[in-house]
């Protein structure tokens, strides 16, 4: 009886990518980085349980400040853990809830 009332249900599949799944309050998608805010203090680097963020700065000696260069995360190797996130000084990292399934 079990079984059967699952047979007559209507499929679950959802038509990628003209349909996409509504993803949850607490998902973790691709990180988003904001050249503007970031200050180079490396805290993203050093949280990171696999030193992924590539943070490229030159010291500018006559206002005595860093100057951000370049910075880059390879997806491929994120782990999405969140920690670069949660611990960034001036928030220049966020969470998105972009995602792409990986056939």
């Amino acid at each position: 009886m079990f079984t059967l009332s699952h047979a007559n249900r209507l499929p679950v599949t959802i038509q990628y990518p003209y349909e996409k799944l509504i993803t949850s309050e607490r998902f973790r998608g691709r990180i988003h980085f904001e050249f503007d805010k970031c200050i180079a203090c490396e805290v993203c680097v050093r949280v990171c349980p696999i030193d992924l963020p590539v943070v490229d700065w030159k010291l500018e000696t006559d206002i005595r400040k860093k100057r951000l260069l370049n910075y880059s995360i390879d997806f491929g190797i994120c782990i999405f853990c969140g920690n670069c996130v949660e611990y960034c000084p001036t928030n220049c990292l966020s969470m998105t809830e972009e995602y792409k399934p990986m056939f």
